[in-house]
């Protein structure tokens, strides 16, 4: 409970002595983690093989499916409010004004072009087409114009800009394609790491000073890798339960960019970067759930009605039929199996805030 705590002082004091440190904007670029509705934003709404899309996920906060792949708010939504901005509206929204945020994340989405995995033999594992690259062509074309004019270097100086977490959905492409595996997701986290490295040194181009960069989080500890990949071999599993070899991937992919990022601050002087540590956040959070208010680590909320030990079902997942949420997601770290919860991201975002889990914290204090 020390580590609560202390939080819980920290943001106290934040709220009592005030803070004069203020965005104009927060501008986020993404995944699934941080997508808050970009295929749902249609005449139709979210499409209807988006399972994300249909109840319970948006319950806890919204009392409604938003696209967020969540029970509520995502880790920019927190962020948002703490700065006193409006929850970041999806890129894609029609008749929105974008001078307070958006957000470019979308589901599925890699630091990779498709040209990247169509070239591997791993075209069939992805589908989305908002590659970082796509992501940063959005916000170029079609927001920038009607957010800052001919003046945008001095506005997005003065906005905060989040990018990432990248990389999961990398990795899966070979993870998930018959006859790939560890060892090819392995072989390209160089290049994974190096286009994000360029994306957020456009996004500096663009007059960006102010960048947060996540880590991937320890996949080895989400159960849909659990359950898709157990073993018999207790070796194969860390002190926490989490396969450590999906877990090694993360950590090899958060030291490469934790290097890039330590670059690029030195060759940006009056930028600042801030690495957000998901990986260290999310295992600690697997490690000791109580310490952040939270009872259930590895066991998800929302699923396949309580089968197996993590309560999950690839063919029963959350939003489909046979699968139902609990009642207390706010004593939950795993929503769906992918994704955590509202409570559990509130807390990461926290963590960002206030520096333990985010080198420099985003607040300067």
């Amino acid at each position: 409970m020390v580590r609560a705590a202390v939080l819980i002082v920290f943001l106290l004091s934040v709220a009592e002595h005030g803070c004069s440190q203020s965005y104009n904007a927060i501008y986020s670029f993404g995944d699934s983690i941080s997508d808050t509705g970009n295929l749902c934003v249609g005449p139709g709404g979210c499409p209807s093989w988006d399972d994300t899309g249909k109840p319970p996920y948006g319950n806890t906060h919204f009392g409604r499916p938003t696209g967020r792949c969540t029970d509520g708010r995502v880790v920019v939504d927190f962020l948002a409010e703490r700065f006193g901005l409006p929850l970041l509206p999806p890129s894609k929204a029609t008749g929105v004004d974008f001078r307070k945020g958006a957000n470019m994340a979308i589901i599925g989405a890699t630091a990779m072009d498709f040209e990247f995995f169509r070239s591997r033999g791993l075209g069939g594992s992805v589908w989305s087409d908002g590659s970082l690259g796509t992501q940063i062509l959005w916000f170029q074309q079609q927001l920038m114009p009607s957010i800052c004019g001919t003046d945008c270097k001095s506005y997005f100086s003065k906005s905060l800009f989040v990018v990432g977490e990248f990389g999961g959905n990398d990795y899966n492409a070979a993870l998930f394609t018959p006859g790939k595996g560890m060892a090819e997701a392995r072989s390209y986290v160089p290049q994974v790491v190096d286009r994000i490295a360029s994306g957020v040194e456009a996004l500096i181009g663009l007059g960006a000073a102010e960048l947060v960069v996540p880590g991937v989080l320890p996949i080895g500890c989400f159960p849909v890798y659990l359950t898709l990949y157990p073993s018999s071999n207790k070796g194969d599993y860390d002190e926490t339960g989490c396969l450590r070899s999906f877990n090694s991937l993360s950590r090899y992919h958060n030291d490469l960019l934790k290097q890039a990022v330590s670059g690029l601050q030195s060759k940006h002087a009056g930028v600042r970067l801030m690495y957000a540590d998901f990986y260290t956040q999310v295992t600690d959070m697997v490690r000791s759930p109580e310490t952040f208010g939270l009872e259930y680590g590895l066991r998800v909320c929302c699923g396949a009605g309580g089968q197996g030990r993590y309560n999950y079902n690839n063919g029963a997942r959350c939003g489909t039929a046979g699968a139902s949420a609990c009642g207390d997601p706010e004593k939950y770290l795993v929503w769906d199996g992918v994704h955590l919860t509202d409570a559990a991201y509130g807390s990461i975002a926290g963590g960002w805030l206030d520096g333990t889990y985010c080198s420099p914290g985003i607040l300067h204090i």
